[in-house]
């Protein structure tokens, strides 16, 4: 239940830099104390706060018209249209590289897209029409391909297949190295090269069997241009495993692994197996996550050029930090501890932190990003001197970063920034960037929006526990050609993220922009189980899903309006599948907001537990609690308490939060008599990838609010769809 409200979302910059070679967006150059690239830095700087200066310089000629009527040029269209989903990134062997896009306008097909060869020409598809490279493994997918020198092995979404292609043969046709079982009953993700053995090692999801309950297991597919073979089985005999790495010489290979009733981020272990002659595994040794004294998710293991392994793990601090294996005497040593998260929870496949950027007998060092208080870090690791510098980039939120030529591609964004990937450029000494050129843009069409933008703010309001804060992030209405008048406070819309163990990040997004160009207020809230803030934080969710989430999402909301930032009788609530819980757990358990919007939401706790995918079919032993808890924390048993109208979005096709969820609780609204609308999508699983969908979604939201809470009229000519109990 990890994906937000809207799956696909658009993230725009107020900047304009010079032309780049790859992108409408522009070369930035920054540098952390090179006094030739500060001139940069600070018109960088400059242009990052312009935006406010000149909507202030604008106060006096704005049109005044009511909070949420506002005319924006930001449309469901733009919104829908203007922003590829970026699902990975890679290097070849040439040092170019290589994104995987997910399209819109092509109904989420995703596409891998190379770097073109020569400044001025344009990035290359790499992904022939009639295929689309995604994975299915544990229903989100992730590490759906790999690259080794000019060699590429990908999962193709329609049959679940790997096949393999040549980056340098131009028009060379995909070739399938894994069995045709007759349909994608078998997923594959996360996979790498094995020189040793001429293979590919990779996570296995079997569904033919059982589809609710698939076997997982590593194996190794082989690469060479005879038939195609059964693959060989590598590990197997636990529910789950993730990250399997090749030590350089193929001698010894990691993983991780975790088992019922434990999420990844719960509890994991860390294994290291040796690989014999014939390609087997002959023994293993569990580095972390056995100890009974440390209760530990470790994750991301990586192997050095050298053969060491680094890993990251929580066991010290409660905080996601780098630690590294000595393997004669089997102990873990810190790199260097911090109270900040060096990892993400363990939604996907493919997430990779960090890199070893240097190691040889002068330096180990490690270029890897952290997250504290909201913000994340782009910082280098001296191992030798366990010592940490900061390197000074543009972006406030770091998602991968990945190794080049003497240089990082970093996946990235920021409030004046859209999801970007950029390459940053070291010094020889590599304790400097000399140069920070975005590569490639999510929305880099969204800059003729900029005088719209609204400005994130971390915001952190007390919960009802006392001495216990959370945090959200509070965007104010904006739009420079309007203002409301000083009587009036705008309405809200508050969005709790999916997960429930997960976070939201503070940065451009233009569905939230939609709302706040238009004159609403919009709150994204990391209520108490979010990740990004310690073990400590994401442990208050447990055992008290439906309770913690709602308290923190309602005082959140009263803290706005009692600050004056928004109208208490009119606030609205949306949340996508975890978040869509929240929302209608809100809305039946309080009388905080006036109407609310779930997009593939939970409705029915127990439903969720029989029906849901493997990898959360135990999800939820830990959030909720005893059999008296699923059945009173569900929202569908307590109809008689919701008091406001709802509208709820589903696609057919979900596997992680079934349709029957939505359609039992829209009916059961629909027969107590309040105002309530469910709308379906063909071809749509959880979360929404199709341009049409998103933008009917976004529309339907606003009038829907709008006609029942709002007290205005949308500027927009949107076709209301009909209310029950309302039209």
């Amino acid at each position: 239940m990890a994906l937000a409200a809207i799956a696909i979302v658009a993230r725009c910059s107020p900047l304009s830099f010079p032309k780049s070679n790859f992108s409408p967006l522009a070369r930035v150059l920054v540098a952390r104390s090179s006094s030739s690239f500060k001139p940069h830095l600070r018109r960088y700087k400059a242009m990052a706060s312009s935006l406010s200066s000149s909507e202030t310089a604008a106060k006096t000629e704005r049109v005044t018209a009511p909070y949420g009527s506002w005319k924006s040029p930001i449309t469901a269209d733009v919104v829908s249209g203007a922003s590829k989903r970026l699902d990975g990134i890679s290097v070849d062997g040439d040092g170019r590289l290589l994104w995987l896009e997910s399209r819109p306008s092509e109904s989420g097909r995703s596409v891998l897209v190379k770097e073109p060869e020569k400044p001025g020409e344009e990035p290359v598809d790499i992904t022939p029409k009639e295929f689309a490279v995604r994975t299915l493994c544990q229903e989100y997918g992730g590490g759906a391909f790999s690259i080794s020198g000019d060699t590429l092995v990908f999962s193709n979404y329609k049959d679940q297949r790997l096949y393999k292609q040549s980056l340098h043969l131009k028009d060379s046709p995909p070739l399938p190295i894994t069995p045709d079982y007759g349909g994608p009953s078998v997923c594959y993700a996360d996979g790498v090269f094995d020189g040793r053995f001429g293979r590919y090692v990779t996570v296995r999801e079997d569904r033919r069997e059982d589809s609710l309950n698939p076997t997982t297991m590593v194996v190794a597919v082989g690469l060479g241009e005879k038939d195609i073979q059964e693959p060989k089985v590598l590990i197997s005999g636990t529910d789950f495993y993730a990250f399997p790495r090749m030590d350089p010489k193929g001698e010894k290979i990691a993983w991780i692994e975790w088992g019922h009733p434990n999420m990844p981020w719960d509890k994991a272990e860390l294994w290291v197996g040796y690989i014999s002659e014939a390609g087997d595994i002959f023994k293993r040794v569990c580095v972390a996550g056995h100890d009974p004294k440390h209760v530990e998710s470790p994750t991301e293991p990586k192997w050095s050029p050298k053969g060491e392994l680094f890993f990251i793990t929580d066991r010290q601090n409660g905080f996601w930090n780098l630690y590294k294996w000595i393997e004669s005497t089997n102990e873990v040593l810190p790199l260097y501890p911090l109270n900040a998260e060096f990892a993400r929870p363990l939604w996907v496949f493919g997430m990779n932190s960090y890199e070893v950027i240097q190691s040889d007998k002068q330096k180990i060092l490690i270029a890897c990003s952290y997250r504290q208080r909201g913000r994340s870090h782009l910082a280098i690791i001296d191992v030798l001197q366990s010592s940490l510098s900061l390197l000074d980039i543009p972006f406030t939120d770091i998602q991968d970063i990945t190794l080049g030529n003497n240089c990082l591609y970093v996946e990235g964004a920021s409030g004046v920034l859209p999801t970007s990937v950029a390459k940053v450029t070291f010094n020889d000494e590599k304790s400097e960037i000399i140069d920070f050129q975005i590569i490639w843009s999510s929305s880099p069409d969204s800059l003729k929006y900029q005088s719209y933008f609204s400005l994130p703010e971390l915001i952190e309001f007390p919960t009802e526990v006392p001495g216990q804060n959370a945090y959200a992030y509070f965007y104010p209405p904006s739009n420079h050609v309007y203002q409301a008048s000083q009587e009036e406070k705008p309405p809200l819309l508050l969005k709790s993220h999916g997960g429930p163990t997960s976070e939201t990040r503070g940065v451009l997004n233009l569905s939230i922009q939609y709302w706040t160009s238009r004159g609403w207020a919009f709150v994204d809230v990391n209520y108490g189980g979010s990740t990004g803030y310690g073990r400590e934080f994401r442990e208050r969710l447990l055992g008290r899903w439906g309770i913690v989430d709602v308290d923190d999402c309602c005082s959140c909301a009263k803290f706005l309006v009692e600050s004056g930032k928004a109208d208490g009788n009119r606030l609205c609530i949306t949340g996508g599948s975890a978040g869509g819980y929240t929302t209608l757990a809100a809305l039946a358990f309080r009388e905080t907001f006036k109407a609310g919007a779930s997009l593939y939401g939970v409705a029915d706790l127990n439903m969720l537990r029989a029906e849901t995918h493997k990898f959360e079919s135990h999800y939820l032993d830990k959030l909720v609690g005893s059999e008296k808890d699923y059945y009173e924390r569900s929202p569908i048993n307590s109809v008689e308490k919701f008091s406001c109208p709802i509208i709820l979005f589903q696609g057919l096709e979900d596997k992680v939060v079934p349709p029957d969820q939505a359609r039992k609780i829209y009916e059961a609204l629909k027969q107590k008599g309040l105002p309530v609308a469910l709308v379906e999508y063909e071809g749509e699983q959880h979360g929404f990838r199709k341009a049409e969908n998103i933008k009917f979604t976004l529309e339907q939201q606003m009038v829907f609010f709008a006609r029942l809470v709002g007290q205005f009229d949308v500027a927009d000519e949107i076709t209301p769809i009909k209310i029950d109990n309302f039209d």
